[in-house]
């Protein structure tokens, strides 16, 4: 089935379902699990064309998260966007933060935010401006200083664990590392627990794509911001 994209057609056992109208094969698709929804995208083209419009989204969102149509739109840098990406934010709260409340969406808009600048970006913005704008969104939601680090803290730990191990990757965690130090005021200065997050995973998980004057570059750096060092950072 998986190949039927290629032809637009179904099996002849399928062929009732597929003159299913678009609306009764929306609600239909909406109670199958998310996990299969890739699969179902490359069954027929129609149904592709289904996962790119709004209404299937809408339809997702307010059956999977009722109360998101009754969520107000926030200020701050970071939008909301249309039902697909809101849902993806919701996904992101529930299953990365397991959040409840208003704040879920805000947080998944966070995650993805700064997930796709990193991934998407040849050279992605100072991590400086990156923290800064996830800190200027919950403050501007309302949330005191402290919880606004603490959440953009918990959000680049998680972007960070979920990265692809690639080389796109190595040299994003690489540019993190030798940032210059810049002094900036609380909240807007990133947490020692994401600073140390992005050694610790470029000195052991990547520490096969380093050359040697890299690797001693990058160690040079983490010992100038962490006395001591792990042992399991050593060695190249």
């Amino acid at each position: 089935m998986m190949n039927n994209i290629e032809n637009d057609t179904l099996p002849s056992d399928d062929n009732s379902f597929a003159k299913l109208p678009d609306h009764l094969l929306v609600e239909i698709f909406i109670r199958i699990p998310v996990t299969e929804w890739a699969q179902i995208c490359c069954v027929k083209r129609q149904w592709a064309n289904l996962f790119r419009g709004e209404c299937l989204w809408r339809a997702a969102l307010d059956k999977t998260y009722p109360s998101a149509s009754h969520a107000k739109r926030w200020p701050g840098p970071i939008p909301r966007g249309l039902s697909q990406r809101r849902f993806a934010a919701l996904y992101v709260s529930r299953h990365i933060f397991s959040l409840d409340g208003e704040i879920d969406e805000i947080v998944g808009h966070a995650y993805l935010y700064l997930k796709e600048q990193l991934e998407r970006s040849t050279v992605p913005p100072p991590s400086g401006i990156l923290h800064g704008t996830i800190i200027d969104q919950f403050i501007a939601c309302g949330k005191s200083r402290d919880m606004a680090h603490e959440l953009a803290s918990q959000i680049w730990l998680a972007v960070l664990d979920n990265l692809e191990e690639n080389e796109h990757t190595f040299l994003i965690l690489k540019r993190l590392a030798q940032e210059g130090d810049v002094f900036l005021p609380y909240p807007y200065s990133r947490s020692i627990k994401v600073q140390w997050r992005v050694f610790e995973k470029l000195l052991t998980d990547f520490r096969d794509c380093f050359t040697h004057v890299d690797y001693y570059d990058v160690l040079a750096c983490a010992k100038s911001k962490f006395q001591p060092i792990p042992s399991a950072w050593l060695g190249h």
